[in-house]
């Protein structure tokens, strides 16, 4: 029997055949793809061809073992269908696989080579990730680009993805492969997860070499490496700077002719610059609509193709927690070395049943510098209330009872409690149990009229961008990261009850006059207060205007 070729070679046989000539990514690409683990991940830049090489490969395995037996699943049928044509086309017409595939048997869906002695399962089985493949049986499953802008954006798109993806498992035969190629499109994206369960991986970037200045607004900057690509912006307005007039290079910095005054980034090493030339990647990148789809399409970063309207890589981490102290006859609250003048909390109540929200409550801090401190955000459960069987109607757990035990903790003078559908009765009840606890806390019932999504940009938007909104760590690490990266204000129904409920606080913060020119306010009484706010009590201020 002759020898068989191994892939590198069948492939190169191949491009003799089409005319191509073979980048050294292909050449990688290929010896990775023959001798890669059972469970594998490619992730390859949009444009590298993956789609065509993956065809190439299907029919090498079919040279190799007809019998071989291929799920190969996309983001949808038709993108299926087209890798296996192609596979059609190259058992047709490679010079190795001459009578492989028969005329007239099977369709683009699923088809069989001479040679296959499975009558039931189709050496290529081609369909959306989505179709019901349950009674299939593979040597193989390949994903290729499954992950897409349309089922990556949202946690319930993502979970009916992966439980399509979870069937593989039990369509492969013991000592089957695995593979998912593509591009990521999310920062939740299903290539991490893959890697992280220990999958043989290779990650072909267009550069190998990267670096950002967020925002240029000075003229010089040091550099980690010689750039050889150097944008600005993206989008429509994105421009790849010329060295010798809009920019020079000199011991490890870039001097920048005038500064750029937006985003700069900076490329090196190409993966495969005999294509992707300066005047193919401008193009690319000016058809671009968003940074974190150059980033995830070209770079394969785990980030979303979609901007990310309310970042939360921008809100500033602590660690601190309040201590209320006694100096000086006054009572305050600090926070590590910062004076907190005020403090409130929001709770935008919910049952927490299935498709609704969490009851969600957060913690607003704020200094008299104007930064505010997301202390908490915190989802109550259970039933609203629980009683004891008595006829006090004794209240003995619930999620008032949780309220009450956060409002204690940090001492938190004013609760603002949301009234809307089944929060009616609730800070009837919340009372209740503050008067139960002995805990002297306002609450302050509001109904919401307006536009959800306005109230969210309203409340975050402005914090966040200008650099004064902190969130401690333990809010960092619950669903708030997840819902800001996710989080589309052109959605109307989506996770976002934490996000809700910390915008709301915030919008709630009250007007505070720092310093009184002259003697226009006289504060007479002599009352001892436990206020730890500076001033804190609240006064009528009558202004006349005198002709």
């Amino acid at each position: 029997m002759k020898e068989k070729v191994d892939f590198l070679t069948f492939f190169f046989i191949w491009a003799d055949r089409m005319g191509w000539e073979v980048p050294d990514v292909h050449v990688r690409a290929c010896h990775w793809l023959e001798h890669r683990g059972l469970l594998a991940v490619l992730r390859c830049f949009r444009g590298f061809g993956k789609s065509t090489l993956l065809a190439v490969y299907n029919a090498w395995c079919y040279y190799i073992d007809p019998t071989y037996r291929i799920l190969h699943q996309g983001e949808s049928n038709p993108t299926a269908y087209k890798t296996s044509r192609d596979t059609q086309n190259v058992l047709r017409n490679h010079p190795l696989t001459q009578g492989l595939l028969p005329d007239g048997t099977g369709t683009v869906e699923q088809w069989w080579v001479n040679g296959s002695n499975d009558a039931r399962n189709a050496s290529m089985y081609a369909r959306g990730i989505l179709s019901n493949v349950t009674s299939a049986r593979a040597s193989e499953c390949q994903n290729d680009d499954v992950e897409a802008s349309g089922n990556a954006q949202t946690p319930e798109s993502r979970e009916k993805m992966r439980y399509r993806l979870g069937e593989q498992t039990h369509i492969l035969i013991p000592g089957g492969k695995k593979l998912f190629i593509g591009t990521p499109h999310t920062h939740k994206t299903i290539y991490d997860e893959i890697e992280a369960l220990g999958a043989d991986c290779l990650t072909i970037r267009m550069f190998q070499k990267e670096q950002r200045i967020d925002d240029a607004q000075g003229r010089q900057y040091s550099t980690k490496f010689r750039p050889e690509f150097v944008f600005t912006g993206i989008g429509k307005d994105a421009k790849l700077l010329d060295e010798g007039k809009d920019y020079r290079l000199e011991d490890g910095a870039i001097f920048f002719t005038v500064a750029p005054g937006c985003l700069v980034d900076l490329y090196a090493e190409s993966s495969w610059p005999e294509r992707f030339d300066r005047a193919e990647m401008l193009k690319r990148r000016r058809e671009t609509r968003t940074i974190g789809e150059f980033d995830s399409q070209y770079q394969l970063h785990s980030t979303s193709v979609v901007d990310v309207r309310l970042d939360p890589e921008h809100l500033r981490a602590y660690e601190a927690q309040p201590n209320v102290v006694k100096a000086n006859g006054e009572i305050r609250m600090m926070l590590g070395q910062k004076q907190i003048v005020s403090a409130r909390a929001y709770w935008d109540c919910s049952l927490g049943k299935i498709n609704s929200d969490a009851s969600a409550l957060s913690i607003i801090l704020e200094d008299d510098a104007g930064n505010s401190y997301w202390h908490v955000a915190e989802g109550l459960t259970g039933e609203f209330a629980e009683f004891k069987d008595d006829k006090n109607g004794h209240i003995t757990g619930g999620q008032v009872m949780q309220a009450c035990a956060l409002l204690r903790k940090y001492q938190i003078p004013m609760v603002y409690v949301e009234n809307n559908g089944v929060g009616a009765f609730v800070p009837q009840l919340l009372r209740k149990a503050m008067k139960q606890e002995r805990l002297y806390c306002a609450v302050r019932e509001v109904t919401q009229t307006t536009n959800k999504n306005i109230r969210i940009l309203n409340g975050i938007e402005g914090p966040l961008r200008s650099g004064v909104l902190w969130a401690h760590t333990s809010v960092l690490d619950g669903p708030l990261w997840d819902q800001m990266k996710e989080w589309n204000p052109e959605v109307r129904v989506q996770p976002d009850d934490f996000l809700e409920s910390g915008a709301n606080a915030i919008l709630e913060a009250p007007v505070r006059i720092g310093k009184v020119v002259g003697d226009l306010v006289r504060i007479a009484n002599g009352n001892v207060t436990h206020d730890w706010r500076p001033n804190g009590g609240v006064f009528e201020v009558s202004l006349e205007t005198q002709s």
